[in-house]
């Protein structure tokens, strides 16, 4: 697999006969090879993880198929447009897909094709804010670990996690229980807001003993990746 990083929540994913493009923010796409299958997932709304642009894509390559959260608004495009919404399984070509409820908008994506399992989080996180109080924070702690309760078990090769800076102490909490409740070979770091440090911040944490070796470094946009 080749791994491109955009930016924030963004990144492509180039197998030898499908690409997969997540969260498209902002960034320069990479040259793709047009003979490839290529599926654009949007996991919901917000404007850091869709970008109407995505639609352009489709002049320079024919057949695009899009996945986008049922929270987007398509303004009656063209039928490869799929919506999709919370824990819902399909088929899209050759990919296999399963949907996770996020804990802020939209969904999660497992998604398997190739013999590969690739999981893309979204909003999906523990999101823990002290000055929403206690009963809000049991709540989002709650939902968090229902949801990735339900993906336990399984073996994914790659993975797209939040680790977001704004949380301060909690800024690790999502992506630590992810990492001891999931088979994940490769966790790749994301929705940074360009705070590339907290890499280091979690390599710094003992809680991160048992899996640093799997989390991917992210320094800048348009870094590639050959696992």
């Amino acid at each position: 697999m080749k791994i491109t990083y955009l930016n924030h929540s963004g990144f492509v994913l180039e197998l030898e006969h499908d690409v997969l493009i997540f969260d498209y923010y902002r960034g320069e796409l990479p040259a793709l090879p047009k003979e490839k299958n290529i599926y654009v997932f949007s996991s919901h709304a917000h404007p850091d993880h869709f970008q109407k642009k995505i639609y352009d894509w489709d002049k320079m390559y024919g057949g695009i198929t899009y996945i986008l959260s049922d929270d987007i608004q398509t303004e009656g495009r063209n039928e490869r447009i799929i919506h999709v919404g919370p824990r819902q399984e399909l088929e899209a070509g050759g990919l296999h897909i399963k949907t996770f409820r996020s804990t802020d908008e939209g969904v999660a994506f497992l998604i398997r094709t190739e013999g590969k399992t690739i999981y893309h989080a979204g909003d999906l996180n523990w999101w823990h804010w002290e000055e929403e109080g206690p009963v809000y924070n049991e709540m989002m702690r709650r939902n968090y670990q229902h949801e990735i309760g339900r993906m336990e078990g399984e073996r994914i090769d790659v993975a797209f996690v939040p680790l977001d800076a704004r949380q301060e102490e909690q800024f690790y909490w999502g992506m630590d229980y992810f990492m001891k409740h999931t088979d994940t070979k490769r966790v790749f770091p994301m929705h940074m807001w360009d705070k590339y440090e907290v890499y280091e911040w979690l390599m710094d944490k003992e809680e991160a003993a048992d899996y640093r070796d799997r989390v991917m470094h992210i320094t800048k946009d348009g870094q590639t990746f050959e696992i």
